[in-house]
């Protein structure tokens, strides 16, 4: 079942012919997990949705609060047997008229939901091998740190790396700096030295990147950075891992033949846990 603007539908009625989403990209989208009859970061995920419309010159509307958005979340994860444990992603886009210049800026949602396999996080231990995907280079602007419905860069990117087996691609800017991952942020650690990018570096204004920036500030054993991260550090870093809101903390194992690993993220995932108890 489909939450397609507050009704449950087995199919969108929306024509793409019209949906402005499938011909020019514009749309923004939030994934969200659903623990339990509980969604996770709740408030952090509807104030980025919020925050993504206001920059692109989305319309909110004025029901849209977070009450609203909370219970259309659970309705459709409840419509579709999945609220112990659910990915369920939002999709907000301009209704249709207009080219490149729409003629509205009001908007339609469309929400999703489908069952994840388990309500924890726990640490993948499997092996998970990345490297530098160059083909296309991510800006240094603010419309790079949103989720939009362009995701181009990351098709590509994830092609590229299922045909050279690997499991996940890291990304440059402009600046050619590592900024983030296909899939999610990235943390590096070196030693006692804990770095992420900074969102001016282009990559993605993530939930749990926000989560995990949090819990590092409160450890005295940890000394966290936000600063660019070159190529040539990741050569020199004793632990990177990837986050993202449904899998939590992604351990990677290794990068053109160095092998990391996996302390930092080991802690991190219990911490998560506490947190969320």
């Amino acid at each position: 079942m489909i939450n397609y603007n507050g009704e449950l539908v087995t199919t969108t009625p929306a024509n793409l012919q019209e949906n402005r989403a499938f011909l020019y990209g514009d749309g923004v989208f939030e994934t969200i997990k659903v623990v339990e009859g509980k969604v996770l970061f709740l408030e952090d995920h509807y104030f980025r949705l919020l925050s993504s419309m206001r920059i692109v010159r989305m319309k909110i509307p004025l029901n849209f609060t977070l009450e609203f958005f909370e219970a259309e979340l659970l309705k459709t994860a409840e419509a579709n047997a999945c609220t112990n444990s659910a990915r369920v992603r939002c999709t907000v886009y301009r209704n249709s008229g207009g080219y490149y210049l729409p003629e509205t800026n009001t908007v339609s949602y469309l929400i999703q939901a489908t069952a994840l396999p388990t309500p924890a996080y726990v640490l993948n231990t499997e092996p998970y091998e990345v490297d530098l995907y160059k083909d296309f280079y991510v800006s240094k602007q603010l419309l790079s740190t949103l989720k939009t419905t362009n995701k181009m860069l990351h098709i590509t990117g994830s092609i590229y790396a299922q045909e050279n087996g690997l499991q996940n691609c890291l990304l440059l800017n402009d600046d050619k700096n590592v900024i983030e991952a296909l899939h999610g942020n990235i943390f590096l650690r070196t030693g006692s030295t804990v770095i992420t990018p900074p969102i001016s570096e282009g990559c993605l204004n993530g939930i749990m990147r926000k989560q995990l920036i949090r819990i590092l500030g409160k450890q005295t054993a940890y000394t966290l950075l936000e600063q660019p991260i070159s190529p040539f550090d990741l050569q020199k870093a004793d632990e990177l891992f990837v986050t993202n809101v449904i899998r939590g903390i992604q351990p990677v194992t290794c990068y053109r033949k160095k092998n990391f690993s996996s302390e930092l993220a080991s802690f991190l995932v219990e911490e998560l846990t506490k947190s969320l108890s």
